[in-house]
């Protein structure tokens, strides 16, 4: 049977990997244009403590799950190929599949290590006012910090979206500047990631601010970085 040749271990980590990328990302979504928008609104700001005590911890689990099913999934299909189809790491196809993958693990990382940290004790704080305690202290700092980190990843998402989808169909072959790409993308990424990792105090995250300005940023990385590989690659 297919299922059991090396096509077949392709096809259900592609499988495995969007069914995880839906459930992961859609949940992003959710929380940055429906979830976040409504908590500012004054009904929103009345339902907030007991959909942070009711809903939030199940959509988190949903959402730090999804995502490390992705970025397992997502490594094994790119170690795989290098592996098994003894792909070079500097041809067309790898160089955006790592954009793309680079990207992805920068949002894991903050899920797992900014967002779920923040978010544990922002749920803990509200179950303690519910039962008639106090708030945690850190738990007012920790919220827009959890907040902005989502919004990074947000951002992230679309150029990651972009190099996934674009691997297989874009003409682009030339090794030549691979390094430089891979310089200045990694200055950029670096750039933004630090939003997330140094908190709502930096002057330089007015785009993340809104929903439009997210996603304004985020056409505008998927631009950026495409044209770098265009124009240092070939």
């Amino acid at each position: 049977m297919e299922l059991f040749s090396m096509e077949g271990w392709y096809i259900l980590l592609r499988w495995f990997h969007f069914l995880a990328g839906i459930t992961w990302i859609g949940i992003l979504y959710y929380f940055n244009f429906v979830q976040t928008p409504f908590f500012g609104t004054e009904l929103g700001g009345t339902a907030r403590g007991p959909m942070v005590r009711g809903l939030v911890p199940n959509a988190m689990w949903w959402f730090r799950w999804g995502a490390m099913v992705t970025f397992l999934t997502g490594w094994l299909i790119v170690f795989t190929k290098l592996g098994h189809e003894k792909m070079p790491i500097d041809a067309g196809y790898m160089t955006r599949i790592l954009t793309g993958g680079l990207l992805g693990t920068f949002m894991w990382a903050n899920v797992w290590f900014v967002i779920w940290p923040a978010q544990k004790v922002v749920i803990a704080s509200a179950e303690q006012v519910a039962a008639g305690g106090q708030a945690i202290p850190e738990a007012a700092a920790r919220g827009p910090r959890a907040g902005l980190a989502s919004r990074v990843n947000t951002l992230f998402s679309i150029p990651m979206l972009f190099f996934m989808a674009a691997a297989s169909h874009f003409a682009f072959t030339g090794t030549g500047g691979v390094g430089l790409y891979w310089t200045v993308a990694l200055i950029v990424i670096l750039a933004v990631e630090a939003q997330a990792l140094l908190g709502p105090g930096l002057r330089t995250q007015k785009p993340l601010a809104t929903v439009s300005g997210t996603i304004h940023a985020g056409l505008g990385l998927t631009l950026l970085l495409f044209l770098a590989q265009e124009l240092l690659t070939n």
